[in-house]
Order: structure tokens, then C-alpha cells, then sequence
């Protein structure tokens, strides 16, 4: 009797010793095939780019913030390959987060507030870099979930076709007679900073947005703001007076259609200066692509192709002479302010859109 105990229990033992070593056997494959390590070297890296071959980017499209030259960079050095579909911020991690284990996306680039929200929602995957130590502590995240990548300051453009004097303020804009367009305030961070630069101008700040929602308001009721997005082919065709956009997207679009033509100023009374991260995803089918890009963006190539795009590195690196002549002088930023409270400033950005619609929209004619 002893003997039959002890031949099921050795059976029923080896049993599972087997099942144990089968359930390992299958999950050591997909242990195998992830190619996302955290402790990976940035050689190999580099190495598990080359073979995952191409990247998907979002809201990185060629003629923001010169992403061409950069895109073109890293193929030419990785043999990487890069496509993109330009959408908003919050278009982005809508995207991210819908897409969940099966995304289509890599990596995308947005507002400041928005890497905090995509860390929060579990979106990204972090990756500081070998440029770490050179970011400013308010422009990253401890853990590399978000890092800025160059900034912005909230500018004027305009149309002299159509308006005599250029405004250089806030006051003067309120003054004119003329449209203003500043975008989809309900999901673009070029507009949501565009109201905060007019908040700040008139008395309000991260934490009081509403001068911003006034002011805006007041537009409205004159019939003045114009729902027309300030982009490249509607400014060409003249349908927008005066636009409020970043300083870089100014420049660009003036030199792009006729530098004689428009006139790209910072609002003397006061501005804002914010940035734009990358995000990768935390589900991207090309994670190492991804993880190189961000390197590439931050390298000192990198950070001179967004220069010259007219964004301003967010590095402290030497830009070529042609370069820095491209941007607006450092006396143009005397009365730009940041962000200070960015916990504060993300649960604005929150509210915004519904304010936006009740108090704002709702006016325009």
C-alpha cells in the first residue's frame, strides 16, 4: 500500500514539475521577444532600432518646429523610416489610450501639461536619455515619462495686406478693427497658452484663467474673432487678420509664404513661455525607434534642426550664426513670464475647454 502512495504522489510531483516548466516554457518567448528594457545601453538601443526598422509618429508632422531635418537625420544615420499623422495634444493620448496593447503609434509631441496628464493615465513609456542631466528640472518628470524638448513663447502674427499697424500688445489687439484667430482652445495647446499669455497680460495667471476668458469674450461679442484655424494655407489666402500662435509657427509661416508681408511680434504687456515633450507610447510597436528619436531630438543636431524651425532648444547649445538669426531678438522676450505652478496650471488646462464654451463660444458670430 505504501508503495502505490508513493507512485502517485512521484506521478502526480513530476506532473507538476512538468506543467511548471511547460507554463515557463511559453512564457519565456513573449519574455524573449519584448524588446523594451529599461537597462538597455543606448547601443543596443540603437542596435534594436535598426532592426525594428521604421517609426509612427503623431502631431510631429514636417514643417512644425523643422521635424523634417530631424526625421531625415535619423534615417539617414539609422536607416530608420518615419511616418506621421498631425493631430492635437489631447488627440494624441486619446489615441494612446483607446489604442491600449494594440498601438499604432510610437511616439507624439505635446503641450507641457500634457505629459504630466499622459504619465498619470499609465500612457508612456519613460526614457530619460543620455542628455539628462542638461534638461532643467521644471522641463522633465523624475522618472523620463515626459521631458520638453524646446519652447515657445505665445506671439502675434500679421497680415499687413490687411491691417496697417501691426499690434505689439494685448491692448492694442483689443483696440483694432480687425479679425483675430487663436485656434481650437478645447485641444490645442498653442490656444490654451494663448489664453493664459492674455490672462497673465490682463492681471490673471496659471491659476486664474479668466481675464483670458474675458478678454477673448469680449472679441466674440465685437464679432471680431474669426473661428478660421491660423494655419499656413488660410493665412496665405488672407482670410486671418492677426493670429496668436507660438513664436516658432509665426516665423515659420511668415518666412514660408512672404517675410515682407507679415510681422511676427511678442506682445509687450506680456506673454507666456511654454514647451512641447515627446511622449512615447507605452504600447509603441517600434519602442527602441522611439527611445533613438528622443536621443536624436535632444542631441546638439537635434536641438539646432528645431532652432531652426525658430523653436529655442531646450539645451544650452551653440547655435550656428544663420541660426540665431533667425529668431526674434532676446529684448522681444523682456516681459514673457512661465508657468510657476504647473500642478495648477494642468488642472486649468482641464477646465478650460468647457469654460472656453460656455463663456466664448457661444459669442462668436
Amino acid at each position: 500500500m505504501k508503495i502505490n502512495i508513493s507512485k502517485q504522489m512521484t506521478l502526480l510531483i513530476t506532473g507538476l514539475i512538468s506543467l511548471v516548466l511547460l507554463l515557463a516554457a511559453c512564457g519565456s518567448p513573449a519574455d524573449e521577444g519584448s524588446t523594451a528594457n529599461a537597462d538597455d545601453s543606448l547601443e543596443t538601443i540603437i542596435e534594436k532600432a535598426k532592426e525594428e526598422g521604421e517609426i509612427a509618429s503623431v502631431g510631429m508632422p514636417d514643417t512644425w518646429a523643422n521635424w523634417i531635418e530631424s526625421w531625415d537625420g535619423i534615417e539617414a544615420e539609422y536607416g530608420i523610416k518615419q511616418t506621421d499623422t498631425d493631430m492635437s495634444s489631447a488627440e494624441e493620448l486619446a489615441k494612446f489610450e483607446s489604442e491600449g496593447e494594440n498601438g499604432t503609434a510610437d511616439i507624439g509631441d505635446v503641450g507641457i501639461n500634457f505629459g504630466p496628464l499622459a504619465a498619470n493615465k499609465g500612457l508612456t513609456l519613460p526614457y530619460k536619455t543620455s542628455y539628462w542631466d542638461e534638461i532643467p528640472d521644471w522641463a522633465k518628470d523624475d522618472e523620463g515619462h515626459w521631458l520638453l524638448s524646446y519652447t515657445g513663447t505665445i506671439a502675434f502674427i500679421t497680415d499687413k495686406q490687411n491691417v496697417d499697424e501691426a499690434p505689439t500688445s494685448w491692448e492694442d489687439v483689443a483696440n483694432g478693427n480687425y479679425n483675430i484667430s487663436v485656434g481650437d482652445v478645447t485641444k490645442a495647446t498653442q490656444a490654451q497658452f494663448a489664453v493664459l499669455g492674455a490672462a497673465m497680460a490682463n492681471g490673471g495667471s496659471e491659476t486664474d484663467i479668466q481675464p483670458g476668458i474675458d478678454y477673448f469674450k469680449q472679441l466674440a461679442e465685437d464679432g471680431r474673432l474669426t473661428s478660421a484655424d491660423a494655419s499656413l494655407a488660410n493665412l496665405e489666402k488672407g482670410e486671418i487678420d492677426v493670429a496668436v500662435v507660438w513664436d516658432f509657427n509665426g516665423l515659420n509661416y511668415r518666412d514660408q509664404i512672404d517675410p515682407d508681408r507679415f510681422e511676427v511680434t511678442i506682445p509687450t504687456d506680456g506673454s507666456v513661455m511654454s514647451g512641447y515633450t515627446t511622449v512615447i507610447n507605452k504600447n509603441a510597436p517600434h519602442p527602441n525607434a522611439a527611445k533613438l528619436a528622443r536621443e536624436y531630438i535632444l542631441s546638439d543636431q537635434g536641438q539646432i534642426n528645431l532652432a531652426k524651425g525658430y523653436a529655442r532648444p531646450i539645451r544650452d547649445v551653440e547655435l550656428p550664426e544663420d541660426v540665431q538669426a533667425k529668431l526674434l531678438p532676446d529684448a522681444a522676450y523682456e516681459n514673457v513670464k512661465q508657468v510657476e505652478d504647473h500642478e495648477a496650471w494642468d488642472q486649468t488646462a482641464i477646465e478650460l475647454p468647457q469654460l472656453w464654451q460656455q463663456e466664448v463660444l457661444v459669442n462668436v458670430q
